[in-house]
């Protein structure tokens, strides 16, 4: 089967919009399986804080690309794409829909629009002279210099997104050439796509993402962050390093206190979700809707023409 045969629906939009819900209700309507393409929801044990489907969720409705390594192995972006277009190719053959989920909009873009990604070589000497850098000066004076020498690869990373800054700067040191060159991506999606995108009144998102960490903190955050550091997870991994994690991180180091540690979360995760809007705004073929809860019939008729407008695609 070609690219082009292959359907692939995806649903993009900030944290606590409501995509794990919709995917889940589009999965029984449309016979699909759900891809995660949430970058923190690959590590085991990091269940609460990424807001991962329950259990129950995942018996009912197949998913992918969760729980597949240990917190202290990474998955890359490059094989992230690799893994989806293998699961987007299986699922497609078994006559299901792929319905790829996720808030990490470089992960995502990855796989809808088939990037390239740079095999070019290291230079560990310099990539530590950056590190130092970054220490001595600061991760904006890092990200300055990738913007002077590659303004399109440092639009799209935030300043504390460090290691993938330094890999750009390493890239143009050892090629010459900046890595938006070597990520280049189609213009058009080699999928058959339906790509959309939730939106909320931002108001009524941040009391949504205030809610959803006041759950998190009584569902047992906490708790799953001292497990998973008495296992010998450092809080230097990048995964330890994720919204949620790093702040309790800091709580429980006696850096601050609990009330000061969640309010950080709330802060750090309603800024996230600014910056996820600002990424998917970007994009194209993007198939907007509103699900602001305004009152129930306004909202049931949005999800009636979600239903409508996945079914006019591919049923």
């Amino acid at each position: 089967m070609s690219y082009r045969q292959q359907r692939v629906l995806a649903i993009v939009g900030p944290t606590s919009v409501g995509k794990t819900a919709l995917s889940l209700e589009l999965a029984r309507r449309f016979r699909g399986e759900i891809i995660s393409g949430d970058s923190m929801q690959f590590y085991r044990g990091m269940d609460i804080g990424t807001a991962k489907a329950t259990e129950e969720e995942r018996e009912e409705v197949p998913h992918h690309l969760i729980d597949i390594r240990d917190p202290d192995e990474e998955v890359t972006v490059a094989e992230f794409q690799r893994l989806c277009a293998d699961l987007i190719a299986r699922i497609n053959a078994r006559g299901k829909l792929p319905i790829m989920v996720g808030g990490t909009g470089l992960y995502v873009q990855s796989v809808l629009y088939d990037y390239r990604f740079s095999s070019a070589g290291e230079d560990k000497a310099y990539r530590q002279e950056l590190m130092a850098f970054s220490e001595t000066h600061g991760r904006e004076a890092l990200h300055a210099r990738l913007a002077a020498i590659d303004p399109e690869t440092a639009d799209r990373l935030h300043p504390n997104d460090v290691k993938r800054i330094i890999r750009a700067l390493e890239v143009y040191h050892v090629t010459g050439t900046p890595m938006s060159q070597y990520q280049a991506r189609s213009e058009e999606s080699p999928y058959d796509l339906l790509l959309l995108g939730l939106t909320m009144d931002r108001a009524r998102l941040y009391e949504r993402i205030n809610r959803r960490v006041d759950l998190m903190i009584a569902e047992g955050l906490i708790e799953e962050v001292e497990g998973l550091l008495a296992k010998g997870y450092d809080a230097s991994l990048r995964s330890m390093k994720a919204l949620g994690y790093k702040e309790i991180i800091e709580y429980l180091e006696g850096r601050t206190t609990r009330e000061e540690a969640i309010e950080l979360v709330k802060k750090r995760t309603r800024n996230f979700a600014k910056r996820q809007l600002t990424w998917f705004r970007a994009m194209k073929d993007i198939v907007w809707f509103d699900v602001t809860p305004i009152h129930k019939d306004a909202l049931m008729s949005t999800y009636e023409a979600i239903y409508e407008t996945v079914a006019g695609k591919f049923e």
